[in-house]
């Protein structure tokens, strides 16, 4: 199934790692050493020029991909909850 995370991107929901919380994760060293070393490796896609709410980490084919977005984590695992609805 994919999923929609905003600006018009789709992700296959098995590639998804992980969904957080920007603001309350980002106060971490090791979250932003993370996101800090995404950027310079060229494998975040902004998906807002505003502040985002949460990013996506998926497993891409070459690399790890960030997904920065304005879509909530709230929102982001509901939509997932829905897949899992429609499996059962």
């Amino acid at each position: 199934m994919y999923l929609h995370i905003g600006d018009d991107i789709c992700l296959l929901s098995d590639k998804i790692i992980g969904v957080f919380d920007f603001e309350k994760s980002t106060v971490g060293r090791t979250t932003r050493e993370f996101l800090n070393t995404a950027e310079k490796n060229l494998e975040v896609t902004y998906l807002t020029p505003d502040m985002p709410k949460s990013f996506i980490v998926a497993a891409g084919s070459v690399k790890t991909d960030v997904f920065l977005a304005t879509v909530s984590p709230g929102t982001i695992k509901k939509r997932m909850g829905a897949f899992n609805d429609t499996k059962e």
